[in-house]
């Protein structure tokens, strides 16, 4: 008996196909012969009438459709570990990605698919300057691959936007599109993106936002003060705020963090009366309901100093019942004034027992950092980059402040890295509370022009390990850095084609004649790809995260690598052996993967190592 063994799906997820897996678990009914969907059945199962030809609400423009395209076009691409560029490499939870982030998004959705608890990204503004961004969607890792030098650099190369294009918001409207789609799906139900754009491009990222999300998970829009003095030399106005847009997974589900009380806010407490329970403020005795409204709420509070009788307005009754008033004056919590006989009585509030802070839709410079701000703090830690739109670690914090905590091990995505600023705040927020929070940064290597750094992702490669160095030099964070390894470094990863060579039965005959196309797939490794670039893509593509832990392990003579304590067993060696299947079946893992050639077509032994892994009650046994 010749039992087939299961290849691992070198693709990304396939949106589509998921998507109506789950159509089709919820609503059987709607599929037809030849697994076609009934849209007109669908609306009457929903409860809708069908009604065709009707205008109807939303937003549409050039390209909107091959965004679609893109989306559901899965990725064959991987990421190649770049050990050298790392940081604690082997200990770290952290991971700086070099790629296009449209890309790296499709093959992340495997392994982080409602897993991130916070997404923050700094798209391009689309001010009329260019912004780079793939010319043909449906060929993106192809673009990315010439336009990194990885193959021929002839034919396709990243393009540009300007100001002067026909097309200018469109094109911006098709590069953030499937990203914003891609990224949602990463998130918790619980997790929440928060998007920084200016005047120009706003109105359009609430629109997709509303159509990604849903108008119902639209938070808010927050004003940030971005300047410190205003531009005098505009035309019209000095732009002196960018936005800060809201969108959460799920609105009925997430909830911000408070803020802590700043100094400011703190200083409001006083103890003028040196009040055993500690400094206080003040706040109104009274509501804004009438006594008709509120007739329980209408008596007289006597003034314990004054003895005299204190009536409420008619039109604004007391806040509380009378029992829980007298329980104030009892306790001595009401305040008459400085001098005791004020006809206004208040209510003391303890700093003691407040609460932190509910978040404002208005963040001034003060509280959360300006451009001029930004660009010192990257000039501090990285003289001379080149990079000259960076973001202050304030903002940021200020982000993380509302969305994570440390206590957790929430994982924070940026695939618009820029200079690495998330990954620089989330370094200092973890330092400050001895956090455990986790973070993937995607940047494109895009070049820079008067800098001693060859490309964007260089300078946030460089900015993370200087972070790092400070941090771990400074006294008072080296219990800090010695505590936990995890959340100082960082695993670099490289976008890049897949280690495997794919069969292609759409290739032309005369590029590459089909007994070519059989004969290199006898070894189908790509040429120059070592183990572990080979281990991570199948760690990638069994939808394991890319900080999961490896232990490299001898079993039965050969390299086998235990995957998360051993739920995952991966050999890459040739020669596989029956004792090496009944050992990998012996240790109990939920999947084993080998590599096809390591069975060096011994299709016998294929056969019984899936037997074999039957017996063991192996989950999942996959060649590649």
């Amino acid at each position: 008996m010749n039992t087939a063994v299961p290849k691992v799906d070198l693709r990304s997820l396939d949106i589509t196909e998921e998507k109506r897996t789950r159509l089709r678990e919820l609503f059987p009914e709607v599929f037809t012969e030849g697994d076609k969907i009934d849209f007109d059945r669908l609306k009457l199962t929903l409860g809708e009438s069908v009604d065709v030809g009707k205008e109807r609400y939303g937003m549409n423009w050039s390209g909107k459709a091959d965004c679609f395209k893109t989306i559901q076009q899965p990725s064959v691409a991987t990421l190649i570990p770049v050990r050298d560029e790392s940081v604690n490499f082997d200990t770290t939870d952290n991971v700086f990605i070099e790629g296009d982030n449209l890309e790296v998004l499709k093959l992340l959705q495997k392994s982080y698919f409602g897993k991130v608890k916070m997404i923050y990204i700094d798209p391009p503004y689309n001010t009329g300057n260019d912004f780079i961004y793939p010319d043909n969607y449906a060929e993106s890792l192809e673009t990315y691959l010439r336009y990194t030098g990885q193959v021929d650099a002839e034919g396709r190369r990243f393009s540009t936007n300007t100001e002067a294009d026909g097309r200018f918001h469109s094109k911006w409207l098709n590069m953030m599109y499937p990203r914003l789609f891609l990224a949602r799906n990463l998130l918790r139900e619980d997790g929440v993106l928060f998007v920084t754009i200016d005047d120009q491009e706003l109105d359009n990222l609430r629109k997709i936002g509303n159509d990604v999300f849903g108008e119902e998970n639209f938070v808010t829009c927050v004003a940030w003060q971005k300047k410190v003095s205003p531009a005098n030399d505009a035309k019209w106005f000095s732009s002196d705020h960018d936005y800060v847009v809201v969108f959460a997974k799920s609105k009925a589900v997430w909830r911000p963090n408070r803020l802590e009380r700043n100094e400011r806010q703190t200083g409001y407490y006083k103890n003028p009366d040196n009040d055993p329970r500690g400094p206080w403020n003040s706040a109104t005795y009274t509501c804004n309901k009438t006594k008709e409204e509120r007739p329980n709420l209408y008596y007289p509070i006597t003034n314990p100093n004054t003895h005299e009788e204190i009536w409420p307005k008619e039109t604004a009754v007391w806040k509380y019942s009378k029992d829980v008033s007298d329980t104030h004056l009892r306790e001595k919590k009401i305040f008459w004034g400085t001098d005791g006989e004020s006809s206004k009585p208040r209510l003391k509030v303890y700093l003691n027992e407040v609460d932190n802070v509910v978040p404002r839709t208005v963040w001034s410079y003060d509280e959360v950092g300006h451009t001029q701000e930004a660009t010192q703090e990257l000039q501090e830690i990285l003289p001379d980059s080149g990079f000259d739109t960076p973001k202050p670690l304030r903002l940021i914090r200020r982000m993380l402040s509302l969305a994570t905590r440390g206590t957790s091990s929430d994982i924070v995505l940026d695939f618009f890295a820029g200079s690495g600023s998330t990954g620089h705040a989330v370094f200092e927020a973890n330092a400050d509370d001895k956090g455990n929070r986790k973070f993937i940064l995607v940047q494109l290597p895009e070049p820079v022009e008067a800098s001693p750094y060859k490309n964007i992702a260089d300078i946030c490669k460089e900015r993370l390990r200087r972070a790092i160095a400070k941090l771990d030099s400074h006294p008072q964070q080296q219990s800090f850095g010695d505590s936990d390894p995890k959340t100082l470094g960082f695993r670099t990863f490289r976008l890049s084609s897949s280690n495997f060579r794919m069969w292609n039965p759409d290739v032309a005959r005369d590029a590459m004649p089909l007994v070519n196309q059989l004969e290199m797939h006898v070894d189908h490794v790509v040429h120059g790809r070592t183990q572990d670039d080979i281990l991570f893509e199948l760690l990638l593509k069994s939808g394991f995260p890319l900080s999961t832990s490896i232990e490299p392990l001898n079993v039965a003579g050969k390299r086998v690598f235990s995957v998360a304590e051993g739920a995952l067993l991966i050999c890459i060696d040739k020669g596989v052996t029956h004792e090496l299947i009944v050992a990998m079946a012996d240790m109990k893992p939920e999947r084993v993967v080998c590599l096809d050639e390591g069975f060096a077509g011994n299709d016998q032994l294929k056969t019984n190592a899936v037997q074999t892994m039957k017996v063991k009650n192996v989950t999942s046994f996959r060649t590649v």
